[in-house]
């Protein structure tokens, strides 16, 4: 079964977007602090990062066979022109299927019928790839759920003061994770992971 995982850019303060689902021009400025090339399925797209980002990067990729997202995370980003950047298929979680798009394809797929159906699409699209989960509600609500393996940080040097978590309230707070189970120090982010404990 495929692994379940969600991964955030995140503040030292703990969030993954400022209360306005802004401030990326900081969270985000690692992916170009260096000099390595790291392309995305956009052509006019390409992060330039250290050596450990982009190997980091490449490997994310490389295992990651489906995303999941919320409508809002969709409507915010206008379906990334189409294709997400890292040109996967993702999986749209939603209470109603966007008008323009009356049938999936291999960009996008919604699932209509609650989060638990949407992970089963998931991991049936992802095969033995992993499924990566939107941080935030989405994320909350799969951790609510036990249905997440883990959870990795992309762990910038910057506070944001109020945002938005990287998983809210959850329901059976505190929980401790095991790890990190792995550590990549880049220029600008450590990237780190840890694995959930189920009881």
């Amino acid at each position: 079964m495929s692994k379940v995982t969600t991964g955030a850019t995140m503040s030292l303060d703990g969030f993954i977007a400022d209360a306005n689902h802004g401030g990326f021009d900081h969270l985000f400025a690692w992916y170009g602090a260096g000099d390595v090339e790291v392309p995305t399925g956009f052509p006019d797209m390409t992060f330039k990062v250290s050596a450990a980002s982009a190997e980091h990067l490449r490997q994310l990729i490389e295992r990651t066979g489906v995303l999941v997202v919320g409508r809002r995370l969709y409507d915010i980003t206008n379906g990334w022109g189409g294709r997400h950047p890292i040109d996967k298929t993702v999986v749209v979680v939603t209470h109603q299927r966007p008008e323009d798009r009356p049938e999936d394809d291999e960009n996008f797929v919604f699932v209509t019928t609650g989060l638990e159906d949407a992970i089963a699409k998931a991991r049936e699209i992802a095969g033995d790839k992993e499924v990566g989960v939107n941080g935030g509600e989405i994320a909350r609500q799969c951790f609510d759920a036990g249905l997440l393996d883990e959870v990795h940080v992309d762990l910038v040097p910057v506070f944001l003061g109020s945002g938005i978590p990287l998983l809210g309230q959850i329901k059976d707070a505190p929980v401790t994770l095991e790890g990190p189970i792995s550590v990549t120090e880049g220029k600008g982010v450590t990237h780190l992971a840890y694995r959930v404990v189920r009881k």
